[in-house]
């Protein structure tokens, strides 16, 4: 009997999780900013008649919600608290805390974007969104800048998809914006 008890695999011994704080954080941190751009799209409907506008809006509104869900099933699978996008801004996880994150949009940019229409809207979704954009790239950088962050490859993988694809929407946006009419002075 002893004999086969030596011969009984040993159990390996548990690992130290691959992700790190600064995983957790960006994700958590990413769920936050992902929200307030589906917030922006949320604004397109009842402001613009540009369709150009309006497709952008539909793209980064399907984008942003998936890669929410995948952001949360991260979460959840490593046992880490996965905030909830849509509830009220008292309630969100610490994480999530707007100011705290690059790119945010301030309480009075988002009035202004909500109290503004057609061309002026139009304009003003697009110079915000990439503002709110090249915050997401800062968020990849400072991740990829950290330490021991970012090294299981899900985690590799998602920052630079969300870091390849912000690059080609600021581009597309940029590229809109030039199209549009000169703004006119007050």
């Amino acid at each position: 009997m002893p004999l086969l008890l030596a011969l009984a695999p040993a159990k390996a011994p548990a690992q130290a999780p691959r992700y790190s704080p600064a995983d957790v954080e960006f994700m958590q941190g990413m769920i936050g900013h992902h929200a307030q751009a589906l917030e922006m799209a949320a604004l397109v409907p009842t402001r613009t008649t540009s369709e150009p506008i309006h497709l952008l809006a539909q793209r980064i509104a399907i984008s942003q919600k998936d890669e929410i869900r995948l952001m949360q099933t991260w979460l959840k699978d490593r046992g880490q608290e996965a905030p909830d996008p849509g509830a009220p801004h008292g309630h969100r996880h610490e994480g999530m805390h707007e100011m705290l994150m690059p790119g945010m949009l301030t309480p009075d940019q988002m009035a202004q974007l909500a109290a503004a229409r057609d061309a002026e809207f139009d304009r003003l979704f697009l110079q915000l969104m990439i503002q709110h954009h090249e915050g997401a790239l800062t968020m990849v950088r400072t991740l990829f800048d950290t330490q021991g962050a970012a090294q299981e490859t899900p985690t590799f993988r998602y920052a630079s998809e969300v870091d390849t694809d912000q690059r080609i929407e600021i581009e597309r946006m940029r590229k809109l914006l030039a199209t549009l009419p000169a703004a006119h002075s007050p």
